[in-house]
């Protein structure tokens, strides 16, 4: 392997496409694949080589970088690219996915004698497009030499959360995180909401929070993506957040811990997603809160 590695990217939806073209300015070679091509072609233009099939991706590939949309995803991707796949590659799994599901990704890579690296991400669009996610990341000291370049071109820190991906220490901080990103994102859509049917002016809301400990960045954001009708394109999906909701709840239920709110976002983004929305920034669960919207 040279000092840059070549990357097979699985994945180029949302956040895989903006993780590719930094891959490609970090000077990486990267080999694209996502089961609708056409999401994936674009990539060609920055120097990336568009494949046809997942197995034809990972052919010589030093690292391959998942960025699929859930856990199933993953490892259905993975078992056809199994016959070229070769002992002593690098994957680094950043799919938000179960915390039931990483052990079988895991099994997976045993089997295949990969090295496993557990890395989802925090952050969405623009700061994947920045290069600038959070890269959460479990996996064996050896071999981190090889996945280090390719976290260090999509994020600009790498939070290593143990040695073993296996143990879903990198997924389980990312559930913690995402439990409290819909969280905030569910209550933004519900005070925008309810000011609407009282008749009281939005702003007169975020004025009385302005500047202390109730007021959020990522509140106001969100709002404003809302009442400027900034829903398209999303930086993070309805249908997607969902998922990720269910995950937490599932998560939490597993070790008898009972989330409401989290269920009841979960709810909102269904919801939502029912209505016509999933494809448009989460923030649109607003419309849950209404009927027929």
């Amino acid at each position: 392997m040279t000092d840059k590695p070549t990357v097979a990217l699985l994945g180029t939806g949302i956040m895989g496409a903006a993780m590719g073209r930094n891959l490609l300015k970090s000077g990486l070679t990267v080999r694209a694949w996502n089961r609708t091509r056409a999401k994936a072609e674009p990539l060609a233009a920055d120097g990336a080589q568009v494949t046809d099939t997942p197995a034809e991706a990972v052919e010589g590939a030093d690292v391959v970088l998942t960025m699929l949309y859930d856990g199933t995803t993953a490892l259905e991707t993975m078992r056809e690219a199994a016959g070229t796949l070769r002992p002593g590659v690098v994957w680094a799994q950043s799919t938000t996915a179960g915390l039931d599901q990483i052990p079988e990704l895991a099994a997976f890579a045993r089997e295949h004698e990969l090295v496993f690296y557990d890395a989802p991400v925090l952050g969405t669009r623009q700061p994947a497009e920045a290069g600038q996610l959070t890269v959460l990341a479990a996996g064996p000291e050896q071999g981190r030499e090889t996945v280090t370049p390719v976290f260090d071109a999509v994020g600009a820190h790498t939070l290593w959360t143990g040695d073993d991906g296996s143990s879903a220490a990198a997924t389980r901080l990312k559930l913690v995180a995402n439990s409290w990103v819909l969280a905030a994102t569910a209550a933004t859509g519900e005070v925008l909401a309810l000011a609407q049917a009282l008749g009281v002016d939005p702003q007169n809301f975020f004025d009385i929070i302005a500047g202390g400990p109730l007021d959020m960045g990522y509140v106001r954001a969100k709002a404003g993506l809302i009442l400027d009708g900034g829903l398209t394109p999303a930086s993070f999906a309805v249908a997607t957040a969902g998922k990720d909701a269910r995950l937490i709840v599932a998560a939490g239920a597993s070790h008898g811990v009972r989330l409401d709110v989290a269920e009841a976002a979960a709810e909102r983004f269904a919801r939502a997603a029912a209505q016509g929305h999933a494809d448009e920034d989460m923030a649109a669960a607003y419309f849950a809160s209404f009927d027929d919207v």
